[in-house]
């Protein structure tokens, strides 16, 4: 498996509200995509970065994991995700190398991009997520 350019990096925040001016204003960043992911009990804001994205996690649910996260760790960084051409290839890949894996099959994230989280213990301690590449045949 290959990845691909770092698609996004994201930070949990208490309120995406209040934490987009200093994104906007002190960074320069712009929304791209906003909305709300009931599954996942969250509101996430894609902001663009160059070439790459900011994303913004608020947690719905004061019991989720993302709320748990919050709670524990505080507002910052979440994860790093990675584009990869083939998501169903890369996570098979990635189990037959005994990767620990969060997600086995994709699933539905922001604006509709396939992708599935690889655990922190086999991502050099950080949570990676892979996201479908733009353009290829399942891509949604």
């Amino acid at each position: 498996m290959r990845l691909g350019r770092i698609h996004h990096v994201a930070h949990v925040v208490r309120s995406i509200d209040a934490a987009l001016p200093g994104f906007e204003a002190r960074f320069g960043m712009t929304i791209e995509l906003r909305e709300t992911m009931r599954e996942q009990a969250v509101e996430a804001v894609l902001l663009r970065a160059g070439d790459s994205h900011v994303e913004l996690i608020e947690p719905l649910d004061p019991d989720g994991p993302i709320a748990r996260f919050l709670e524990s760790r505080g507002e910052g960084f979440h994860h790093v995700a990675y584009e990869v051409d083939d998501l169903r290839a890369a996570l098979d890949e990635l189990a037959a190398g005994g990767a620990e894996l969060i997600d086995r099959a994709p699933r539905v994230g922001l604006g509709g991009h396939l992708i599935a989280f690889v655990h922190p213990r086999s991502g050099g301690g950080v949570l990676t997520e892979l996201i479908q590449a733009e353009g290829h045949a399942e891509h949604r």
